[in-house]
């Protein structure tokens, strides 16, 4: 008992030793947390805002690489000179034109010329050169206008299948042409010529869609046609249109990323082009368009990649939906297509006109997308649309 006794301050001595030592370890451990706890608090302090940043930055470069330039439009500070004649809309907007021809007053026939892409009011056609030989002969008057946001004409940025027909329609009130015009939409202008086939047939004498732009997902089409009529196109421009259908919102970022190819007309490769079609250009290269400069003046965006994402958006109806305009054959409509054309799929139309029986179709034997710049070939289509 006394030994026990005796053990016992010397057993409770080292039970405390080894507490002693347990809450020190303890300390220490607590320590080290507190100490990594600090260090990992220090390092998110650093990297959270670190983090922030870069995102920002990310969704802002990304925002900016979306979103189109501000356009610069004629007449306003900074912007470019306003040189031709303009009319008023009535939403405010300004579209500017060129009167050719016979006066109106005296014309038998009206004619309003739609441009097509990259291109405006001063379309190079040959007209001025056949003046006398034809113009008077057929009584005609021609107006060419610059489409919005191309030339002198101020942007929209609601423009849309839609408004290209009311834009037709309010110009030529404003001119007061007449109650009834012909209309010739050559190559993208034909979009807005299918528009005044749906939007104002009652105002029409006649319309002639030249080498006319096809919409790959008309729901009229079958599947396999527009996916034959895609894959004879340049890889480059198939992706560029599925862009503008699938992802309008993505389409500038496209049209200037520099990773991939964009589009064969923007990028200028000449393999869209056919071998009749190069001979054209090196002839036009001799007397090259003297307004040529002024087309994209206002903005790439606002004229060239607006009028895609305006022809490739989703429309009100089809081609095949619309009603014949000329029931009693006092007018008609004519599609003409060159048969080399690597632009326009030629099958596409060939099935337009065969589903559109009103429709008369013309393909041109050899003959590509520019044969309308040709004289005799001018001369042809105009006969066939106010003689008929």
């Amino acid at each position: 008992m006394q030994e026990m006794q005796e053990a016992s301050p010397s057993s409770s001595k080292k039970i405390s030793a080894a507490a002693a030592r347990a809450h020190t370890r303890r300390n220490r451990a607590t320590t080290s947390n507190s100490s990594i706890k600090g260090r990992l608090n220090s390092i998110s302090a650093m990297f959270v805002p670190i983090a922030m940043a870069l995102t920002v930055g990310a969704l802002g470069w990304v925002y900016q690489s979306l979103k189109p330039p501000p356009p610069k439009i004629c007449g306003s500070p900074g912007g470019p000179p306003i040189t031709s004649p303009r009319v008023q809309l009535r939403d405010g907007r300004h579209l500017a034109y060129k009167e050719m021809g016979v006066a109106k007053e005296e014309a038998k026939h009206k004619l309003v010329i739609i441009h097509g892409f990259d291109n405006s009011k001063d379309i190079n056609l040959p007209i001025q050169q056949i003046f006398q030989e034809l113009m008077e002969e057929l009584s005609l008057y021609v107006l060419t206008f610059d489409r919005a946001g191309y030339g002198e004409s101020d942007p929209y940025p609601s423009r849309s299948v839609k408004s290209e027909a009311y834009d037709i329609e309010e110009l030529a009130d404003k001119l007061q042409i007449g109650s009834k015009f012909y209309v010739m939409g050559i190559s993208m202008g034909a979009y807005p010529a299918y528009s005044c086939l749906k939007y104002i047939p009652h105002r029409l004498a006649g319309v002639a869609l030249v080498v006319p732009f096809v919409h790959y997902w008309w729901p009229c089409l079958p599947a396999n046609l527009s996916r034959d009529g895609l894959q004879k196109l340049l890889p480059m421009d198939s992706r560029a249109f599925r862009v503008a259908y699938y992802a309008p919102w993505l389409f500038h970022w496209w049209m200037t990323q520099k990773w991939f190819p964009s589009l064969s007309l923007t990028a200028g490769n000449m393999a869209v082009f056919c071998p009749q079609d190069m001979e054209m250009i090196a002839e036009m290269s001799k007397s090259p368009n003297p307004h040529q400069e002024k087309v994209k003046q206002q903005g790439v965006h606002e004229s060239l990649y607006r009028d895609i994402l305006a022809g490739y958006s989703k429309w009100e109806f089809d081609p095949t939906d619309l009603i014949n305009p000329f029931p009693n054959n006092d007018g008609s409509v004519h599609i003409w297509q060159g048969a080399e054309d690597r632009i326009i799929p030629r099958e596409i139309n060939r099935y337009l006109a065969e589903n559109i029986p009103w429709i008369q179709y013309h393909e041109v034997e050899d003959a590509g997308h520019l044969f309308i710049f040709q004289k005799e070939k001018v001369e042809t289509v105009l006969r066939a649309l106010v003689q008929d």
